[in-house]
């Protein structure tokens, strides 16, 4: 691990957006990774301001084009709004800067087509951090071993609903959409699994349900949508819940508690000892250990945002363009996020 004050090669970067979500997760990070923040951008300028004083920041805007006009930029960190990164990220490509932006990309498929024809060879990360979570890495580590893959199944399970009329959020994304937040499961889902082929979406009267992922392998996953309130500020049960089996068992709980089942050595009707000898069976666990004040405790390195700037980082130092977080990936998951909107019951295959 290296901290920014130890890198000899840094970016010079800037930020848009320093609200709740920028401040607490976004600008923490930056202590990690090889950058120079040189500028920070909100409406808020006096905000702006605060927040620049506390990171020994002295240049602050309200607006995008004049921060791009009056610095020498290497990349931007954009954290706003889904509704402005498509025209946010456009401007910063055209403008020659890279662009790491936090998720949702858009709110409309089309809108990250038009990002991908701006782009030209500049990089362009989203900040999907499912699929940077350690936990999902080691599934994708695990499943792609002779003793345990190839995936043959999946199933995940969130706090999401269903809005009672999917054709009319995509018509106006300005209507209330509960199931919004979709991103961070079906990214996971697509992380692991690969290309969708079709959705079927299974709803119930209280707008939950279920889906049913048809992926370009031939795998089937199920993505249960759970209904559970919330009392006195908590879920009853986890939140999130993600399971993968091919030859072995392999689920995440909460996003970092990562259970492998491999099973015992089964004789039927004659096995009288659940632990057998040796090592090589049983169930192996690995999850934050949370006693020292260690890096890969905090929930900066445990919740993938540190993976998912560190790789954006690198890979415009590198001069090459992304794989992981993608607009490519980007546009996949958002086609599928609008085909199960459309779905109500219906199987609805993605082009």
């Amino acid at each position: 691990m290296s901290y920014q004050r130890d890198f000899k090669q840094r970016l010079n970067v800037g930020l848009v957006g320093v609200g709740s979500h920028g401040y607490r997760n976004i600008l923490p990070t930056l202590h990690y990774l090889p950058v120079r923040l040189t500028a920070i951008c909100d409406l808020d300028l006096e905000l702006a301001q605060r927040t620049a004083s506390e990171y020994g920041v002295q240049s602050c805007y309200t607006s995008t084009n004049e921060m791009y006009s009056n610095e020498d930029l290497d990349a931007v960190f954009l954290c706003v709004s889904p509704f402005l990164h498509p025209e946010l990220t456009c401007e910063a490509l055209d403008s020659g800067i890279h662009v790491w932006m936090e998720k949702p990309a858009a709110v409309r498929a089309s809108e990250v087509e038009t990002m991908i024809k701006h782009r030209g060879d500049r990089v362009v990360v989203v900040g999907l951090k499912k699929i940077f979570l350690p936990a999902t890495r080691k599934v994708i580590e695990i499943m792609a071993t002779t003793e345990c893959g190839p995936l043959e199944g999946m199933a995940a399970e969130y706090n999401l609903s269903i809005p009672e009329d999917g054709e009319s959020v995509l018509d106006d994304p300005q209507l209330p959409n509960p199931f919004f937040d979709a991103c961070h499961p079906l990214a996971l889902m697509l992380a692991v699994g690969g290309e969708v082929t079709a959705v079927t979406m299974h709803q119930t009267p209280s707008r939950v349900g279920a889906c049913v992922l048809e992926f370009t392998s031939g795998v089937v996953g199920t993505f249960s949508l759970l209904s559970t309130p919330m009392i006195k500020g908590q879920w009853s049960t986890p939140k999130e819940r993600y399971s993968f089996w091919g030859k072995w068992h392999v689920s995440i709980d909460n996003g970092s508690r990562i259970t492998v089942q491999r099973g015992i050595p089964l004789d039927y009707g004659h096995t009288t000892n659940y632990v057998p000898d040796g090592l090589d069976s049983g169930t192996v666990v690995w999850e934050p250990q949370n006693t020292l004040a260690t890096l890969e405790n905090k929930a900066l390195f445990t919740q993938g945002f540190y993976n998912e700037m560190r790789y954006f980082c690198d890979c415009v130092l590198a001069g090459q363009p992304a794989d992981q977080g993608s607009l490519e990936f980007t546009l996949a998951l958002m086609r599928v996020y609008e085909a199960v909107l459309r779905s109500n019951g219906s199987r609805v295959e993605i082009d």
